[in-house]
């Protein structure tokens, strides 16, 4: 259902930085770079994650509520990647471990990118 998701950026050439190295830890590469967007890929068929200096010009700021959950295959992988954005300059924002709430069961660590933007790497169980 989703084909793509897209974080703000105010330094294109950082953010582009963090995200070549974060996402190829889970094969993730550049598909498209063009003007002030730039969109990675995964395996086949998933949705675009991409990165964007906002279209009207304003700074990009981050929407309150608003978080991408990039998917892990297991708890070791999500401890990894979590340790991995901490290394390239995010900053933590719920050390990775089990999170259960009322319906669901799943082990994640949440970061902000350099831009504030708020992601988890997510794994069921």
């Amino acid at each position: 259902m989703i084909a793509y998701t897209l974080v703000g950026t105010n330094d294109l050439a950082k953010s582009t930085a963090f995200y070549d190295a974060l996402l190829a830890e889970i094969g993730g590469k550049q598909a498209v770079a063009v003007d002030r967007v730039t969109l990675y890929a995964g395996a086949g068929g998933t949705p675009f994650f991409g990165i964007a200096q906002p279209a009207n010009g304003q700074p990009a700021s981050v929407g309150n509520g608003s978080m991408v959950s990039l998917g892990a295959s297991n708890p070791d992988e999500v401890d990894r990647l979590h340790a991995k954005a901490l290394e390239l300059g995010a900053t933590d924002e719920g050390t990775p471990g089990p999170r259960t709430n009322q319906t669901l069961s799943f082990y994640a660590g949440y970061f902000r990118d350099p831009d504030g933007n708020k992601l988890n790497f997510f794994c069921m169980g």
